[in-house]
């Protein structure tokens, strides 16, 4: 299935079970439930949500094998090309759902950055139904231009949408128990030179520079570390590595109606995101955004080298796309699949050049007291 549209999937026939709201109409985005259950219209001035802590990690940190990755370039202007492509795969039904916006505050009626490149991607892999992830594909670009400190504030308004979607989500929920579903998300933003990425669960966002792979998210699943400690401080637990015994990712929107997930105090099962962002230079060629489908069955940079071979082909991000969905079908991957690809260029990436590797000659002991010798017997 070819994903050109900017709303991916959401009008495909294989993918329209029961009932989600519907984001085409004009009425659904201007009206938000109450917990009272009566809708009002939303305010353009949205509240962050109380708990908000951003967590952002900067991408000028040590990367592999001790090498610092520097933001230079400071004149280079990216020039925007996507493509999507989507796949039902080997399951009965798709719960996949993209969004693909190459001009973001254009298409969303605000006149903030235009004279910059901007752009919004997402991937929302739902669970239990593809509700949540069709309501957070509507509502989270939303919450986040509605925001009145974006763009300035865009790591603060970015993880304060995420929570306000899964809040409102909660509330849709509570009007309409049919809607009870969960959804794994991942949003890439382009504002000017500077890439934010935010991710909940385990979509994963992989920027390529000068053909290295880049994670630009963490997949957060329930036996990590860090997400371990988090659920069992909150009085959760992980059973054969799932949440609870029931979920295999540790943060995710919606969920709700799984009791000890949420409530209004919180919960192990998080929606906050972890945020990642970096200064796009002249020596980064495009990024891939895709569902855990895709890396199930793909190495990050195993991914890169892929696309990166495919681009240098074609040069088309859409074909690219559905390139990587192929292949990943061949590898067998059991899960549907959803690939975006960004580039942050015209030309298709480049030939690289090994550089020669420098030869070190070193001298044993021995041989110096013999190279010593052979010099003493000339000077004899």
């Amino acid at each position: 299935m070819k994903g050109n549209d900017e709303f991916g999937c959401l009008d495909n026939p294989i993918t329209s079970e029961g009932k989600p709201p519907n984001p085409r109409t004009p009425s659904f985005g201007l009206q938000s439930p109450t917990t009272d259950g009566v809708l009002k219209p939303c305010k353009k001035s949205l509240v962050r949500h109380p708990s908000l802590q951003v967590k952002s990690k900067a991408l000028d940190i040590a990367i592999g094998n001790g090498y610092e990755v520097e933001n230079r370039g400071a004149e280079f202007t990216p020039i925007i090309r996507s493509g999507a492509w989507a796949d039902i795969g080997f399951r009965t039904r798709m719960e996949d759902v993209y969004l693909r916006i190459d001009d973001f505050t254009h298409d969303y009626g605000l006149k903030k950055c235009a004279d910059v490149p901007n752009a919004f991607y997402g991937v929302f892999d739902g669970h239990g139904g593809k509700h949540a992830a069709d309501f957070a594909c509507y509502h989270l670009p939303r919450f986040i231009v509605e925001d009145q400190n974006f763009p300035e504030e865009i790591e603060r308004v970015v993880a304060s949408a995420f929570l306000q979607t899964d809040t409102a989500f909660a509330e849709a929920c509570a009007l309409d128990s049919a809607l009870a579903s969960g959804a794994t998300a991942l949003a890439a933003l382009v504002l000017g030179r500077m890439l934010v990425v935010a991710n909940v669960g385990d979509c994963r966002a992989v920027l390529c520079r000068r053909g290295k792979a880049i994670e630009m998210s963490r997949d957060h699943k329930p036996n990590c570390n860090r997400e371990r400690k988090r659920i069992e401080a909150l009085g959760g637990s992980v059973y054969d590595g799932y949440l609870n015994g029931q979920l295999n990712v540790a943060r995710a929107l919606g969920d709700w109606h799984i009791e000890g997930m949420k409530d209004a105090n919180g919960g192990p099962l998080s929606a906050e995101p972890e945020l990642m962002t970096a200064d796009l230079t002249e020596e980064d060629e495009f990024i891939i955004i895709g569902c855990d489908g895709l890396w199930d069955v793909f190495r990050s940079q195993n991914a890169v080298d892929f696309a990166r071979r495919r681009l240098q082909e074609h040069n088309d991000p859409a074909m690219c796309s559905k390139d990587l969905v192929d292949e990943a079908l061949k590898r067998k991957s059991q899960d549907n699949l959803t690939v975006v690809v960004v580039c942050f260029q015209s030309n298709p990436p480049p030939n690289l050049v090994a550089p020669r590797a420098r030869v070190r000659r070193s001298f044993s002991a021995e041989g110096l007291r013999e190279l010593q010798s052979l010099l003493d017997g000339l000077g004899n």
